[in-house]
């Protein structure tokens, strides 16, 4: 059974009259199929969706983003590699399905791969904790991120999460710690990573795994460090407000690629990922191809020092850009100081007595009292 979103209502209502249509047992018996109104209708359903998904806000987005027939992780590594070597365990604690993990061939390419799963029905989602990793998970992936460049082993990762589980257990096991490790050892590493945002990036429990060489984003997938609704709670204290907050938060691929926190939006079919799940993995293994073959030319060194300047520059260079070519304003500023300095200096003995006849009158003044 189909899920539609709240703005999907028309597009719903004409599916299923062409439900209808297709079936030749209707109420009057056997019928002859009206292809001619098929297809006309099928027409109006893809002009309302080129129309309403060319136009998503925010929050529409992060619906779309979150959507229960999203192609997940485990759909991801089941169609786009070879020989997946499913592996378990942080060899200190359990087991976190929440992520998987395991060696996989990507055409002839050995590959290291990391999927947040979310699930897809409720007996999974549950097993799978939603895709909300624990500590073992992470320490998991750091286990298999060092194995993989110890044999020099390209690694890729399907981010899709709400973010990191925030249970009891999971703090006392040292959630934090085990995000920061995660992230420190994506940032040590001499192999190439690259990250998929194809649902939720939600938060530290996406970027432990996100900080790669290439972070590539689906055209209607999330990335941001809170989910609108907790943001809206916490600065209005009213989760309705989450359309505002998620406009504020700029969690959009095409605002984050402005920002220079992505590198690449990977385009989706028309109505979104869940519409087309075969295409959507096309356009997935086209852009993996691209930079794995790109990364292939690069040393350990060069590629260490390529992912190190892409984070090191998120946040300064337009700074930077906009005060160094603004010639006039720094004229500007150096003149109103050099006025200054020459004001001070020409009255310099008139502030000196003024200031001297004030300390006279506080002496005075507390000498009475």
């Amino acid at each position: 059974m189909k899920s539609y979103l709240d703005f999907e209502k028309d597009v719903k209502l004409l599916e299923d009259e062409i439900e209808k249509l297709r079936d030749p047992f209707n109420s009057e018996g056997i019928s002859e199929v009206d292809t001619g109104k098929i297809s006309e209708i099928q027409a109006e359903i893809d002009n309302k969706l080129k129309t309403s998904y060319a136009n998503l806000n925010d929050w529409q987005k992060t619906q779309v983003a979150r959507h229960e027939s999203r192609p997940k992780a485990k759909f991801f590594i089941e169609n786009l590699f070879t020989d997946f070597i499913n592996l378990s365990g942080d060899r200190k604690f359990a087991e976190d399905e929440a992520v998987i993990a395991g060696f996989a061939k990507f055409g002839s390419r050995s590959v290291l791969i990391l999927g947040q799963e979310k699930g897809d029905d409720l007996s999974s989602r549950l097993r799978r904790n939603f895709g909300m990793m624990r500590p073992e998970g992470y320490r998991k992936c750091i286990r298999l991120m060092e194995l993989a460049n110890k044999f020099n082993i390209p690694v890729i990762s399907f981010i899709d999460t709400p973010g990191a589980y925030p249970g009891i257990g999971a703090e006392q096991r040292g959630q934090a710690e085990a995000i920061a490790r995660s992230i420190e050892c994506c940032m040590s590493l001499t192999v190439p990573i690259i990250s998929i945002i194809i649902g939720e990036g939600g938060s530290g429990g996406a970027i432990a795994l996100a900080s790669a060489n290439k972070v590539l984003m689906y055209e209607n997938a999330i990335y941001s460090v809170i989910s609108p609704e907790g943001c809206a709670s916490i600065l209005w204290r009213d989760p309705s407000k989450s359309l505002e907050a998620a406009k504020a938060m700029k969690l959009s691929a095409s605002e984050l690629l402005k920002m220079g926190i992505i590198d690449e939006v990977i385009s989706e079919p028309l109505g979104g990922a869940h519409r087309n799940k075969e295409q959507a993995i096309l356009s997935a293994k086209l852009v993996l191809k691209k930079y794995l073959e790109e990364f292939s030319n690069y040393s350990k060194e060069e590629i260490y020092e390529q992912r190190k300047n892409k984070f090191l520059a998120i946040g300064k260079q337009k700074t930077f850009v906009q005060f160094l070519t603004s010639d006039q304003t720094i004229t500007k500023n150096y003149n109103s100081f050099k006025l200054l300095s020459f004001n001070y200096l020409k009255n310099k003995k008139k502030l000196f007595l003024t200031f001297l006849i004030l300390l006279i009158f506080v002496i005075i003044f507390n000498k009475f009292l």
